[in-house]
């Protein structure tokens, strides 16, 4: 009978995905999991081939963050696991969610340490790195096992899940009846805050003389944008993004004090953090970023998140639409708006900044040196025309200039190195921004940071992608002038004459090379509209650049006086 056939592991592992409608793989395949990726494309999956391991469960994890639900990743075993590891921690730092499958060794030989090839008891090793592990160990689970990792991986705070698939399992054979394969119902249902802690955060927003939003990238994933928006505009209360909340009200929103960082958050009286953690990158809520005497307002799915740095006056737990929801009906029946003087204070302070960023802009496009605003702004117009367009970045200073420069008007399309600050996520990023949305990509990448996944560059020349690859080339990490022993290297340094755009030539996509902001200018226009892969190499003097970028405070300053010890 049709209803007794057998089919393998691998065979209803696919159908679960898909009928969670999961359309696309991201992977690197090889024993024991090729055969699987060849079935899901038979079964009518994507899947994208990668280079290593990591760039495709960075790409995975940023697909997870893009659309909401969780993205897939297919690794290989042991060597292929440890790979992806660390993009799975970091995707688990950053709240993405996303369901990374290995294929693994059989279990009777690893339980017993009897040497299998490339054995390694993946499950356990998984654990630490992630939100959930699971090892499916029954085809006839397979159902069971999707459901749990999706339902995992998006509710709550959501977070990368690992499933351990034994090469049995994949052959393992069972009935679609037995393996109970159905779609999650409201894998992340909402969950609204209890109306006297909404009662406590508008008592603290009427009394506060100098009120401030923090906006994080958890607001931008919940897609609240409509909800931010509406308790701006009522309030006027004013609002800092942070790197990945960028376009979640546009960077030149009236009520926006990205250009008065350090007023805005040291003279705040009570501060609304919306998806916005008090970790090292708001100084973990300490002095001198913030006042002492400041007070706090949270919205988090989370409640472990609260008083982790700070005390918090006024938690809202729930999922931001629903915590602002209700909120904004409380904000507007007790008429609160800021008050003019902060307004007016801060006001002051942004067109102030303002007009000098505009003068180091303008001076940029016609100096004799070429560095980072020559190489950058080029971008930030090109955005501007076309705010459609998603933009990657990662490096130190490259990064730091990039999201200063680059005017955000759309939300979700900026992705970054996020809450660990890692290295190495630019083309896996890039490349699912790309598959995810159709849309055009620009990668923005330091030297450095580009060479961590640089031969993703096939991967994106392969797959014939949309993506603009902009390498600013200073010759070192940081910068490339850093020499303190005469006849050697610096440990900072790497080629400042580096011809990178080849890289995309010898994989059949473009290549430019540019030296002054008239070439970048051009070359951008002529990539971003070609529509192919290609890389822009701008190479920079070798004195831009400064030692950590903006995070030079965290990097322990020694003695390096070679005769100190004498």
């Amino acid at each position: 009978m049709a209803d007794e056939e057998k089919f393998s592991g691998a065979d209803l592992l696919i159908d679960a995905l898909q009928e969670n409608g999961i359309k696309n793989i991201y992977g690197l395949i090889g024993i024991p999991v090729t055969d699987f990726a060849r079935l899901a494309e038979i079964k009518g999956m994507k899947y994208y081939g990668f280079r290593r391991e990591d760039a495709a469960v960075d790409a995975a994890a940023a697909a997870g963050f893009i659309n909401g639900k969780p993205g897939v990743a297919l690794t290989v075993s042991a060597p292929g696991f440890l790979n992806g590891l660390a993009a799975l921690a970091q995707a688990t730092k950053n709240c993405f969610p996303f369901i990374m499958i290995s294929g693994s060794s059989d279990r009777h030989i690893i339980d017993l340490d009897r040497g299998d090839y490339e054995g390694l008891d993946q499950y356990n090793r998984a654990k630490p790195f992630c939100k959930a592990a699971y090892r499916v160990d029954r085809a006839q689970d397979m159902g069971l096992a999707v459901a749990r990792a999706i339902r995992t991986a998006v509710s709550g705070r959501p977070g990368g899940v690992y499933l351990d698939l034994p090469a049995a399992t994949i052959s393992d054979m069972s009935t679609k009846a037995d393996a109970k394969i159905y779609k999650v119902v409201d894998p992340a249902p909402k969950q609204e805050p209890a109306d006297e802690a909404i009662d406590r955060a508008v008592d603290l927003l009427k009394n506060a003389k100098h009120p401030v939003i923090v906006l994080g990238k958890g607001a931008a994933y919940a897609r609240s944008e409509e909800e931010v928006k509406e308790l701006v505009d009522t309030t006027k209360i004013p609002f800092l993004p942070m790197s990945m909340a960028k376009g979640l009200l546009p960077d030149n929103h009236p009520s926006s004090a990205a250009s008065a960082r350090s007023l805005s958050l040291g003279g705040a009286d009570v501060v609304l953090l919306i998806g916005a953690r008090l970790n090292w990158l708001l100084s973990n809520g300490e002095s001198p970023l913030f006042s002492q005497d400041a007070k706090f307002i949270q919205i988090d799915i989370d409640a472990t998140e609260f008083d982790s740095n700070r005390e918090i006056q006024a938690p809202l737990q729930g999922d931001i639409k629903s915590v602002l929801q209700k909120l904004n009906k409380a904000v507007k029946a007790a008429g609160i708006t800021a008050p003019q003087d902060w307004l007016d204070e801060i006001a002051t302070k942004v067109n102030s900044n303002n007009e000098k960023f505009a003068a180091k802009i303008k001076a940029s496009h016609t100096s004799s040196t070429f560095g980072y605003f020559g190489a950058i702004t080029p971008i930030n117009e090109l955005m501007q025309k076309h705010p459609d367009t998603y933009i990657v970045s990662e490096g130190a200073n490259t990064l730091d200039n990039g999201r200063n420069l680059i005017g955000m008007q759309l939300p979700r399309h900026r992705l970054d190195t996020g809450t660990w600050g890692v290295m190495g996520i630019g083309l896996g990023y890039a490349i699912a921004a790309a598959v995810e949305t159709g849309k055009p990509v620009i990668a923005l990448e330091g030297d450095s940071a580009f060479g961590f996944d640089a031969m993703e560059m096939e991967t994106i020349c392969r797959y014939n992608l949309p993506i603009t690859v902009v390498v600013v080339n200073n010759g070192g990490i940081y910068n490339g002038a850093d020499q303190v022993v005469a006849d050697q290297l610096s440990p900072t340094t790497l080629d400042a004459n580096a011809h990178y755009e080849y890289l995309s030539k010898a994989f059949g996509g473009d290549s430019y090379f540019v030296t002054n902001y008239n070439e970048m200018k051009d070359a951008l226009e002529k990539a971003y509209e070609s529509g192919r892969p290609n890389i822009i190499n701008a190479q920079i003097a070798k004195t831009m650049g400064k030692e950590s970028g903006h995070i030079g405070n965290l990097n322990p300053t020694l003695n390096l006086d070679k005769d100190a010890n004498l």
